[in-house]
């Protein structure tokens, strides 16, 4: 999709062509790897750091660089270029773990784990899904009590992106009563004793290394508590906006990707004595699917400009993640039908991304969840009197 975004600078396209290489040089030559693997290797983190992957938006003093939220979208969406989300996700998952450290954290939490993860030294996850409750954060049952300059650790924490390699997990947690009024966010570190860890098989998203964690009595000292107890919560969702931002933005990119494809491979392929795309209802599947991608990207950038400019736009970030991750559904069901039998081989992007498109509907906020904060912050309906 040839980029005409009114919102894009100069000093994006650099950091675009600065990601590129990176993709091509890194990603694109070893995902099937990666994928059979079921992880990236560690050392790749380290040249993600280098190819400025991996500091964007976190602070200077700890080994970051500025960026605003269009800068963002051009990091997830060149990533997706390597046609893998596992990869996306396995590199990213410090920015829905690291914010918290960054906003809430003690100056000693912060010079112990910011500066290796941003240089790719360390790998750092957030753990707050569990096995009883997914997107319902307020009920989940992980306690952490409290004995003398400790806390001890007992519960479950499941599909946790990096969970078998990470070094610092950032673990919601209930240290009080019923309610989000009684959770708070505690750094534990990868090595703890009573820590456990179990891979989770997937459908897609290989790369990514998914884990189940078990807490059995872990003691993690007082001083790696985020912020201050009880108000875990409110803590977690500063990132909401950032991470489903995030993930409609790869979404999108994910979905052109299969456009340029099925528009290559229709282009190649003859069918009946001429080439696919010469045929009318190929060709208008390839206009449908330009159509959403274009519409969904221009309300993506103009989502993040508006997030950027201070505004309240949480339900457009509900709508946007929803609209992105609908495009897709529909352009890798697409792509797959114009490429026929190709479509279905393994090892290709467009088979990939196929396998790819209901976690992307699930994670950061179910569809269903989308629409109802939306619901709520368009004030449209009030069954409860809620």
């Amino acid at each position: 999709m040839q980029n005409t975004s009114p919102f894009l600078t100069a000093e994006h396209e650099m950091y675009r062509e600065q990601l590129q290489k990176f993709v091509r040089r890194e990603i694109v030559p070893n995902v099937e790897d990666w994928e059979e693997a079921g992880r990236v290797p560690r050392l790749v983190y380290k040249k993600a750091a280098q190819a400025g992957v991996l500091g964007l938006g976190f602070p200077e003093e700890w080994g970051g660089f500025p960026g605003d939220r269009l800068y963002a979208i051009v990091l997830q969406q060149e990533l997706a270029r390597g046609g893998a989300g596992g990869v996306v996700a396995a590199l990213l998952s410090h920015t829905i773990s690291m914010p918290a450290v960054v906003r809430e954290g003690s100056a000693e939490l912060q010079q112990r784990v910011l500066p290796a993860v941003l240089a790719g030294e360390k790998i750092a996850a957030l753990a707050c899904t569990e096995p009883t409750g997914g997107s319902d954060v307020a009920a989940l049952r992980t306690t952490a009590r409290r004995e003398g300059s400790f806390y001890v650790l007992d519960g479950e924490k499941t599909f946790i992106s990096s969970g078998m390699q990470a070094d610092f997990f950032v673990v919601v947690v209930r240290t009080g009563g019923a309610g989000i009024a009684g959770l708070s966010l505690l750094l534990v570190e990868g090595d703890a004793k009573g820590l456990s860890r179990a891979p989770l098989k997937k459908t897609g998203w290989l790369s990514s290394d998914t884990a189940t964690l078990y807490f059995d009595q872990v003691r993690v000292p007082v001083a790696n508590l985020i912020g201050i107890e009880g108000r875990g919560f409110n803590a977690l969702t500063k990132n909401f906006n950032d991470e489903r931002l995030g993930m409609a933005a790869s979404s999108i990119a994910f979905a052109n990707l299969a456009y340029e494809e099925a528009l290559a491979w229709a282009r190649m392929r003859t069918t009946f004595g001429r080439p696919l795309v010469e045929h009318q209802v190929l060709r208008h599947k390839l206009v449908d699917m330009f159509q959403a991608i274009s519409a969904s990207q221009a309300y993506l950038e103009k989502v993040a400009w508006c997030l950027d400019s201070g505004m309240n736009v949480v339900a457009d970030v509900c709508m946007l993640k929803n609209q992105a991750t609908k495009t897709l559904a529909f352009c890798a069901s697409e792509a797959v039908q114009i490429l026929g039998g190709a479509g279905y081989l393994k090892g290709s992007n467009i088979e990939r991304i196929y396998r790819e498109v209901k976690v992307n509907a699930i994670g950061g906020g179910t569809e269903e969840i989308m629409k109802e904060l939306a619901a709520r912050q368009l004030e449209i309906g009030n069954v409860r009197g809620e």
